[in-house]
């Protein structure tokens, strides 16, 4: 390459940007149809968890992400805040998981990262089925003061879904950090909406690293 070419060539390599993606992630537009008018008092945990299951079942039927739902509410106001669904495949991003997307967007509407900050509201967080790894980190950070469960970790494990490595008495250490937990609400039905996505055959998805057969699995 001779010197005319060279500089030619580094000139050209130094204009060069790099081009990043938005990150941007947004509910399904068939959710707002689905969740009760604005200002709306819900009136039990039953009522909050057959919400959470009704986002988790239509975000299977409407093939929009996995059988996975959450929703975050003001204790105090008992009005819904954020509702969330699974978009992992939609987003193509391996943390919308549907507590994930319920914080992200309650904090986005309270401008904090601490739902906790603000002494008006005191929030708690409703999930078709119990954090897998990566959620429950997440919970204490966020602010949120109650977590409510419907379906296990190992009715989640048992359809195929890697939960990641939890402790087993990772309830015991939210409660712990002042983080009140109840277990089981709606069970049987969060179960059933997670065994009919695997009857419907849609997609497990589990890191390849994780799949069986996979180098060091």
């Amino acid at each position: 390459m001779n010197e005319e070419n060279h500089r030619s060539s580094a000139h050209g390599a130094s204009q060069q940007r790099w081009n990043f993606p938005k990150l941007m992630v947004s509910l399904p537009a068939w959710v707002e149809s689905v969740i009760p008018p604005l200002g709306h008092v819900y009136r039990s945990d039953i009522e909050k968890m057959e919400l959470v299951l009704r986002l988790a079942h239509l975000n299977i039927m409407e093939g929009s992400g996995g059988p996975f739902g959450a929703a975050v509410f003001d204790m105090r106001s008992q009005r819904l805040l954020a509702p969330g669904v699974n978009l992992v495949l939609s987003s193509k991003w391996s943390g919308a998981h549907a507590e994930m997307i319920a914080i992200a967007l309650a904090q986005s509407l309270v401008e904090s990262h601490d739902l906790a900050a603000s002494a008006s509201l005191r929030c708690e967080l409703f999930s078709s089925t119990e954090p897998c790894a990566m959620c429950l980190g997440a919970i204490p950070w966020s602010g949120i003061r109650r977590l409510v469960c419907g379906a296990r970790d190992q009715d989640a494990r048992c359809v195929g879904f890697d939960e990641g490595a939890k402790p087993q008495a990772w309830s015991a250490l939210l409660r712990d950090q002042g983080i009140e937990v109840r277990q089981d609400v709606l069970r049987e039905e969060a179960v059933g909406i997670l065994r009919e996505y695997i009857a419907l055959g849609r997609q497990v998805y589990n890191s390849k690293i994780n799949a069986p057969g996979a180098p060091g699995a």
